[in-house]
């Protein structure tokens, strides 16, 4: 009888990442450590350097030297943080410095984040597992300047914006990112309208900075209602949200910069950022939330 022979072993995913990042030089060495230490490679790292005054790009730049996967690109300094816009601004650009079209993944990375050295490979076995899965990523602990680490709470289909994974076929249906606030919530509602799962993984990673902590707490927990406002929720589902967050840190100023900025935009009559199909189905779930019937909103 012929010698049995085991079979190749399954290829690995071949998955680009790409990181808008200003002002990280402080945090972005341990991203490099990280992202240099994986155990499943990134076929490149695009590293967009959106402005920063701090080094950032130097630090880049010299990882890239011994990387070969790392590739810098420098936008000009727009002399200011853009919540939301800014971001996918920066990931648009370096989505346009992409010359492989030969992936399977995308992957949008802040800057200022540290992980183990298998946690794309996790990660990827859940996409294995579930061909449903069009967008996950891992579980976000914010690190405090006391090294303090916090989760924050958010709805099971929920990916936080700081580390997202997209499958291609479901990247390619949503028609890529908005370029708003609220942008990491409205990839997710697509896709969940159109047949894909989204959900956080329970795979570790670090974010070294509290999230809004460069713009400010009032500032940001307002662009977080501006972003409910173009996510199209429901006023009764964002009223509900505020008196939530008003039991929680940062109390009343969470709560109220949630309802200023979500009522500034709707008594402007500012433009949604999604489709009339998709502001329905988002007012949907949140509706089936709020009576206690089966929801993504869990």
């Amino acid at each position: 009888m012929p010698e049995s022979v085991d079979p190749p072993p399954p290829a690995e995913p071949r998955y680009l990442v790409i990181t808008p990042a200003r002002n990280e030089a402080e945090r972005i060495q341990h991203t490099i450590d990280a992202m240099a230490d994986q155990t499943v490679q990134p076929a490149t790292w695009i590293v967009v350097d959106d402005g920063s005054t701090d080094g950032t790009a130097d630090i880049v730049a010299r990882a890239a030297q011994s990387h070969d996967w790392i590739t810098l690109v420098i936008r000009d300094d727009r002399g200011h943080r853009a919540a939301g816009s800014g971001v996918v601004e920066a990931v648009n650009d370096g989505f346009a410095a992409v010359d492989d079209d030969d992936w399977e993944f995308l992957v949008k990375l802040d800057a200022d984040l540290s992980f183990p050295s298998d946690y794309f490979a996790r990660c990827f076995e859940a996409f294995e597992e579930d061909p449903t899965l069009g967008i996950a990523g891992g579980t976000v602990s914010n690190i405090d300047a006391e090294g303090n680490r916090s989760v924050e709470p958010h709805p099971d289909f929920h990916v936080r914006g700081a580390t997202k994974i997209y499958r291609r076929a479901c990247w390619d249906q949503i028609g890529g990112l908005r370029a708003v606030p609220g942008w990491d919530t409205i990839d997710e509602v697509e896709a969940n309208r159109m047949g894909w799962s989204t959900r956080t993984l329970p795979v570790p990673i670090d974010q070294l900075r509290t999230t809004g902590a460069a713009a400010g707490q009032w500032r940001n927990w307002v662009k977080n209602g501006r972003a409910a406002y173009l996510t199209g929720y429901h006023p009764l589902f964002l009223g509900a949200r505020a008196a939530s967050r008003a039991r929680r840190s940062p109390y009343l100023t969470a709560a109220a910069g949630l309802l200023w900025g979500y009522g500034r935009s709707l008594a402007t009559r500012e433009d949604v950022a999604v489709s009339d199909a998709t502001k329905r189905y988002v007012r949907s779930q949140q509706m089936n939330r709020l009576l206690g019937r089966d929801s993504i909103w869990r």
